[in-house]
C-alpha cells in the first residue's frame, strides 16, 4: 500500500493544479463538467483566479502529484458547508487509497475550515464514482438534476458529514 502525502496547494503553485486538472480531463473527460481544449487555453491569470474561489488538495506519491480535489466553502443544498469538486487520481496510482487520504485530510481540517458537511455532484451514470463516494461515507441526496451545460446528462448530489464533526 502506498502512503500518499496530502496537502493544500496555494496560488503560487497554480501550475501543479493546472497539470493535474488537464491530466484529469484527458484521462476521464466524461466524468467532469470541464473541457480540455478550453481549459488548456486558460491564461496564468485565469488559473490564479480559480484560487480566489476554490482551495485545492493534492496527493503526492514519492514526490509525484497523483491526485487532486477542489473545495469551495459555501452554504449549499442539504446543509453542505463546502462543495468538493474535480476529484481525480492518476490511473497509475488508483486503488492505493489516494482519494481516501484526501478525504482524511479534509476531515482533519474540517472544523478549522468550515468543511463539516461536504457535498458533491456526480453524473448519475458514473457508477464507479458513486460507489467510491459511498465507500467514503457519502449518501445520495435529492433527485437527479438535468445538466444545463451537458444536454442529455443528469447528476446527483451526495452529502457526507465530516468524520471529525460531532
Amino acid at each position: 500500500m502506498i502512503t500518499p502525502l496530502v496537502g493544500e496547494i496555494f496560488v503560487e503553485n497554480w501550475p501543479r493544479v493546472r497539470a493535474l486538472r488537464l491530466a484529469s480531463l484527458q484521462d476521464s473527460a466524461e466524468a467532469f463538467g470541464g473541457n480540455f481544449d478550453e481549459e488548456n487555453l486558460f491564461t496564468e491569470r485565469e488559473w490564479r483566479e480559480k484560487f480566489e474561489k476554490l482551495r485545492y488538495l493534492v496527493a503526492q506519491v514519492d514526490g509525484v502529484d497523483a491526485g487532486v480535489m477542489s473545495i469551495e466553502n459555501l452554504t449549499g443544498d442539504f446543509g453542505a458547508t463546502c462543495w468538493v469538486g474535480g476529484c481525480w487520481t492518476d490511473p497509475r496510482f488508483r486503488g492505493n487509497g489516494l482519494m481516501r487520504s484526501m478525504f482524511t485530510y479534509l476531515d482533519t481540517h474540517a472544523v478549522l475550515n468550515g468543511w463539516a458537511i461536504q457535498g458533491l455532484g456526480v453524473w448519475a451514470d458514473n457508477f464507479v464514482a458513486i460507489g467510491a463516494y459511498t465507500a467514503l461515507g457519502f449518501v445520495k441526496a435529492g433527485e437527479a438534476i438535468v445538466s444545463t451545460k451537458h444536454p442529455g446528462k443528469s447528476y446527483i448530489r451526495m452529502i457526507r458529514r465530516s468524520r471529525t464533526d460531532s
